[in-house]
């Protein structure tokens, strides 16, 4: 992959730099600020970019703002952003920004990269376009939602299924960690659109990300 890095910590900007060289991916920009990024990408559209959500000036929110600006203007370019803490205006705003083609799209606690696979498996799944987040920010996002009344009809395995694809899990990896069929994982999430009354999608990202809107609503 052709990744670009914003973060302004030059320590864990040059030790992912390092990470996905010795990975075999290709590090195009590291730099420390939002506007530095978004000059890299108009100059050459990476695969995916990793952004940490506070940078300089302000360190508020200027990395989500330019991650949403690549979005908006290089729907095919994947954005992986990290975060401190689970921000949940943050996260909302990424999953339900109007970019067309919303997938491709994730958010990650700062810890979840020191667990290697994790960081590199949710880097790949954001870059070929789906979606992938953090499970404290999924658990936060489904405790927040207004709609008790609707997530109150699915059954303790369905809200299981349910958190599983907000992550931006394949049908295959939830059976696999659910330990039950890809059958069984497919009638659930069939159950849970009907209870959800959510219209399914067709492809499983924007899918998920139909679920993710509601549930950030």
């Amino acid at each position: 992959m052709r990744v670009m890095l914003a973060e302004d910590s030059t320590l864990l900007r040059e030790g992912l730099v390092r990470l996905l060289a010795e990975e075999g991916h290709e590090v195009i920009a590291a730099v420390g600020n939002a506007e530095l990024l978004l000059k890299a990408v108009a100059e050459d559209q990476p695969d995916v970019v990793v952004a940490d959500v506070r940078m300089p000036p302000t360190h508020t929110d200027e990395g989500l703002r330019a991650a949403l600006e690549i979005r908006e203007r290089w729907p095919g370019v994947g954005v992986l952003v990290l975060s401190q803490y689970v921000e949940k205006r943050y996260a909302t705003e990424l999953l339900t920004g109007e970019s067309e083609g919303s997938e491709g799209v994730g958010y990650l606690l700062k810890d979840r990269v020191v667990q290697v696979d994790e960081f590199l498996d949710a880097l790949e799944r954001v870059a070929r376009g789906r979606a992938a987040f953090d499970p404290e920010v999924v658990r936060q996002l489904l405790g927040r939602t207004t709609h008790t009344d609707l997530l109150g009809r699915l059954t303790t395995r369905e809200r299981d299924v349910l958190a599983e694809m907000a992550q931006g899990h394949t049908n295959a990896t939830i059976a696999d960690r659910l330990h039950i069929s890809q059958s069984g994982v497919e009638k659930h999430i069939n159950a849970i659109f009907d209870k959800l009354e959510l219209a399914g999608g067709e492809g499983y990202s924007r899918r998920v990300l139909a679920v993710l809107r509601y549930l950030g609503s």
